[in-house]
């Protein structure tokens, strides 16, 4: 296309855009960006189909997007995890919520446990079971809490900094392979929209963790109406 071409369809697609975000006086930048990705000619994409053809209860309740977007995150994890644990396969460290761990506490002197835990985003008994694993084995080391004797803290040993150290290399490769076929500017795009949806969720983990799901949903549907 033309450069005036180009600039014809993105004046088009912003009319589009703001009637269907309200007709707003400000609009963030990122968000136009990502209106448009969406709106990208994907024909020539290669995909695979996850569904089978018995799925129309599924279209009466959910949009293609909405579902496909619950489903990828969760195969996104599983593959990321899938290659974490091949590089994982002749280190000390055996499962990739352990690397986890440890990179965190790379980044401070130490954290009280259920810092370290609520961190991860991970139930307190599996984050517990993780930590007690990591002390077992001298990769982590735990301490008394000057500040509360009901607390531990735990910091990074020189064992588990050395290991971390060893793997990065080729945990950089995962990372790699993880972006897979994206583009940089997709690479962006990605990386905003997954720290956005962080920044929402994890609000709601930290303040809503004995609310039940309706009460949580209730609560969502109060911010956003």
């Amino acid at each position: 296309m033309k450069k005036s071409e180009i600039l014809t369809a993105i004046i088009s697609h912003f009319f589009a855009f703001d009637e269907e975000r309200g007709n707003k006086e400000q609009y963030q930048i990122e968000d136009f960006i990502g209106y448009l990705s969406g709106k990208s000619a994907s024909r020539d994409m290669a995909m695979r189909e996850i569904a089978g053809d018995k799925q129309g209860f599924l279209m009466d309740k959910y949009d293609n997007a909405t579902r496909d977007i619950a489903v990828l995150i969760t195969l996104m994890n599983h593959y990321a995890k899938w290659y974490i644990k091949k590089v994982l396969k002749d280190s000390s460290l055996q499962t990739p919520d352990e690397f986890s761990f440890l990179i965190t506490l790379m980044t401070y002197d130490s954290l009280s446990k259920s810092e370290l835990i609520t961190k991860q985003v991970m139930e307190k008994t599996s984050g517990t079971e993780i930590i007690r694993r990591l002390v077992r084995r001298g990769l982590m080391v735990e301490t008394a809490d000057d500040r509360d004797r009901r607390s531990k803290r735990v910091s990074i040993s020189a064992a588990g900094r050395e290991e971390i150290l060893r793997l990065l290399p080729r945990m950089g490769k995962v990372t790699d392979i993880v972006v897979g076929n994206l583009n940089p500017e997709e690479i962006n795009t990605l990386a905003y929209l997954l720290k956005k949806l962080d920044y929402f969720h994890n609000n709601i983990y930290l303040n809503k963790k004995g609310a039940s799901f309706s009460d949580i949903v209730l609560g969502i549907k109060g911010t956003t109406a």
